[in-house]
């Protein structure tokens, strides 16, 4: 993504925050993305405070994107809605229930998804949904 873009759908998640925090209203996405901010206390403050819109965050130096990680929490959902791959909702459900919550169960379920994420831009080519599904699956097994 080139870096206006980041920084802009960074400022987008700022700008949401800001919005929930003072009871605006929000669309059905904009509510999505204030949810899970809401669910991640952690990054509340450089949200409020806008900081790190244009970091850079490293791997390799034990950094989490706090934008990527809240954007894969949005992506696992959106897959569990439409169990898309087939399964996904199932395994969802065990590890919510295994995990104590849906919360604790995207996390565990997001190393499958950069996995596959990370394969797929390293080999150019489309995600491979069979991996992906038999990573959620070991979760469970």
């Amino acid at each position: 993504m080139y870096t206006s873009e980041r920084d802009k759908l960074r400022q987008h998640y700022a700008d949401i925050w800001q919005k929930a925090r003072a009871n605006q209203p929000l669309d059905a996405l904009e509510q999505q993305i204030a949810l899970v901010i809401e669910q991640h206390p952690e990054y509340h403050k450089m949200l409020e405070n806008r900081q790190h819109i244009k970091n850079e965050y490293l791997p390799e130096m034990g950094e989490t994107n706090p934008f990527l990680h809240m954007g894969m929490h949005l992506g696992i959902r959106e897959q569990v809605a439409t169990d898309r791959p087939a399964g996904i909702a199932q395994v969802h459900r065990v590890l919510s229930l295994k995990l104590g919550s849906a919360l604790e169960a995207e996390h565990a379920m997001m190393d499958c998804l950069a996995e596959a994420l990370w394969q797929s831009q390293k080999n150019q080519q489309a995600p491979d949904e069979l991996a992906y599904q038999a990573c959620l699956m070991q979760l469970i097994n």
